[in-house]
């Protein structure tokens, strides 16, 4: 009798913890094979993995801690589906946080994290809209634009899809407030003598209400010494809208980026929508322009994306997608997410087609 009345008390407690506490896995996966139409000068047709999506093994949880308040952390790793290989340096290079949610005042989060241009520009505005992943993300004849540590220079050089996260930082979002949010974080440079040194500053400002979303964002990230010159800097900002016409999402979206270090700079236009034609598929398409300044020889480039995806499930779905870019004369297009060695094209044109599936848990 005595064991049966302690079990039973364990069970009440144990069940009384699931229903305060919650930790989930969970995990995104992609991949397909690319049709390439110039990549220095040659075509290709290859494997490529972690374009629709990127490739993503996480973990995150929350723990009610009485009156509104909750203890949350979230760990995520990303990976190449087609090596089996790490991505970014770290078994959770992609985000790992911790930190405190009230539900009327919002949450402060520290750790590596996405800053607002992630947030209120992809996750409010751009997100799902030309269904072409990172091959439909910003780069282009810029390679004058050298960010450091890009891989291309210019490889997502608006920051929208995520490629960049900012270590020791702290984050402040609010809780909804009539349909307003924001938010603000700030990156330790963790330099021994001087806060300000590679650090980082991030703020975002989003409404919505019904159909209709606005956002604008602001990011200044600080590196160096870069090339013996201190205090250089990478600066983005942007802002964008969405509405919902039925069964039709439209989009535009501009962003920006300089870089101090040697004054390039880059503007981008871009609109689009996607149409729900059935619940299971939908078809999407955008126009973007991109223009860089003088120190980047005024080059410039239109893209088109373009992306049908039919959904098997609520987790899988397979998709086609295509993307066209058309540089200036005498420049080298290049596609965002065309990473191989000499990924740029010989000349003022390249293209690409895509069949993949993509699935999520």
């Amino acid at each position: 009798m005595k064991k049966s009345i302690c079990m039973l008390a364990l069970a009440s407690v144990a069940t009384g913890a699931s229903a305060q506490s919650s930790v989930n896995l969970f995990g995104l996966i992609d991949a397909g094979v690319t049709y390439v139409s110039n990549e220095g000068g040659s075509k290709n047709f290859k494997f490529d993995d972690g374009i629709f999506m990127p490739n993503l093994f996480g973990l995150q949880g929350s723990e009610d801690l009485g009156g509104g308040n909750h203890a949350i952390f979230r760990l995520v790793n990303q990976f190449s589906l087609g090596s089996g290989a790490m991505i970014g340096g770290g078994i959770f290079a992609r985000e790992a946080y911790v930190g405190l949610q009230n539900d009327r005042f919002g949450s402060i989060k520290l750790g590596n994290q996405y800053d607002f241009m992630v947030d209120s520009l992809f996750g409010s505005v751009d997100t799902a809209m030309d269904l072409a992943g990172l091959y439909g993300a910003r780069n282009g004849p810029f390679q004058k634009l050298a960010i450091p540590d890009n891989p291309t220079g210019a490889f997502d050089w608006d920051r929208v899809a995520g490629s960049n996260r900012v270590a020791n930082s702290v984050k402040y979002t609010s809780a909804n407030l009539g349909g307003f949010t924001g938010g603000a974080m700030y990156g330790f440079g963790n330099v021994a003598g001087s806060i300000g040194a590679n650090n980082t500053v991030s703020a975002g400002l989003n409404y919505a209400h019904g159909p209709f979303a606005i956002g604008a964002a602001y990011t200044n990230e600080k590196y160096g010494p870069v090339g013996g010159v201190a205090g250089t800097s990478v600066r983005n900002w942007g802002v964008g809208t969405r509405y919902v016409f039925g069964a039709f999402t439209t989009k535009v979206l501009f962003t920006t980026v300089r870089n101090s270090i040697n004054g390039g700079g880059i503007w981008m236009g871009q609109a689009g929508g996607v149409y729900q034609i059935t619940p299971a598929l939908s078809l999407g398409a955008s126009y973007a322009y991109m223009k860089g300044n003088a120190e980047l020889d005024d080059n410039h480039a239109h893209q088109v994306s373009a992306a049908l995806q039919y959904s098997l499930s609520k987790r899988t779905l397979v998709y086609v997608a295509g993307v066209y870019q058309r540089a200036n004369s005498g420049a080298n297009a290049q596609i965002n997410g065309v990473l191989d060695p000499n990924g740029a094209s010989s000349g003022a044109t390249q293209a690409l087609a895509r069949i993949g599936i993509n699935t999520k848990f």
